[in-house]
């Protein structure tokens, strides 16, 4: 595997050195990025450092101003109504549609594509059978999330954008829609992007994670190789022979337990060791870039703020 994604395979979304700029503000410089079939794969990163624009252009959405990008072998830009229909969103929030009753607009949605899913078992799926008949407008916001989730996936998409899904989910609901993604991932080989502040959400469903910041893909891999690439510590806590709490945090944890074993008359009480967590790496990663260049200047804008349309 290379830094950004298998050798010798095509992937689903390509990109090479995206760039984008509103005016003077640089937002995107330099993107690379290869995320393959059957990947879930999750972008994470601080607001302005580009994720909503990234994922804007590889939707088709919005103009990149350089670079080369290429989904399900199309160019995005130029992709039509056939290539869409491959591609599921999940927006961050929908404002339409309010006074269909949920089965009808789900059951309208099914319409536009050739293999759809069955809109009943779609319901049962995503919870939502009990409302199957009420209207869009009367439905909690946990519950629209679910029927967002539903529109989204309705036309068995090859590749899915999940743009913070789970909003709104109460616990159990948050646990089965993760199931749900990982089901479509590993039974239907769909492909899913997923941009999402939840650390541990991106931590259960991730395969490989990818950290924007600054406009700059600074890390990619799995949480295991973030870890290692941050050079985050992890900390060794133990109780010293004198009773005192100790704790130390080292690169190589293992060598240090050895060393405590070599040294110590007997077994070392309270011996943990805490490696570093996805949310660990994250703000080593945020932190890191805070402390160079970037955002001198406060351009980095993102389209989490507004920005304007291509």
């Amino acid at each position: 595997m290379t830094a950004f994604g298998r050798t010798g395979v095509q992937p689903v979304i390509r990109v090479r050195e995206l760039a984008m700029a509103y005016g003077d503000a640089d937002v995107l410089r330099g993107v690379d990025l290869d995320i393959h079939r059957g990947e879930v794969f999750a972008l994470l990163g601080p607001n302005g450092a580009g994720k909503t624009t990234t994922v804007e252009i590889l939707e088709g959405f919005r103009q990149r101003s350089g670079g080369e990008v290429s989904v399900l072998g199309t160019d995005p830009e130029r992709g039509g109504d056939a290539w869409r229909a491959r591609i599921g969103l999940v927006l961050q929030s929908w404002r339409d549609h309010r006074r269909w009753r949920v089965a009808e607009l789900l059951t309208h949605f099914a319409t536009y594509y050739p293999d759809p899913h069955d809109p009943a078992e779609l319901l049962a799926l995503v919870g939502l059978t009990d409302q199957a008949g009420r209207q869009v407008d009367r439905l909690s916001g946990g519950q629209r999330r679910r029927l967002d989730v539903a529109l989204g996936i309705v036309g068995r998409p090859e590749l899915l954008f999940l743009d913070e899904p789970t909003t709104g989910f109460d616990p159990q609901a948050r646990h089965e829609f993760h199931l749900l993604v990982e089901q479509l991932a590993r039974d239907e080989g769909v492909t899913v992007l997923l941009t999402t502040h939840d650390l541990a959400e991106a931590e259960r469903l991730a395969d490989r994670i990818a950290m924007l910041v600054g406009g700059r893909i600074r890390a990619c891999g799995t949480p295991a190789e973030l870890a290692r690439e941050a050079a985050a510590q992890a900390e060794v806590r133990w109780t010293a022979e004198d009773g005192t709490p100790r704790r130390e945090r080292t690169a190589d944890p293992s060598r240090l337990v050895w060393e405590l074993h070599r040294h110590a008359d007997g077994p070392i009480a309270d011996l943990e060791v805490r490696r570093p967590t996805l949310e660990d790496t994250y703000l080593h990663m945020v932190h890191r870039e805070a402390e160079g260049t970037d955002g001198a200047d406060g351009t980095d804008g993102d389209a989490d703020e507004e920005v304007p349309a291509a």
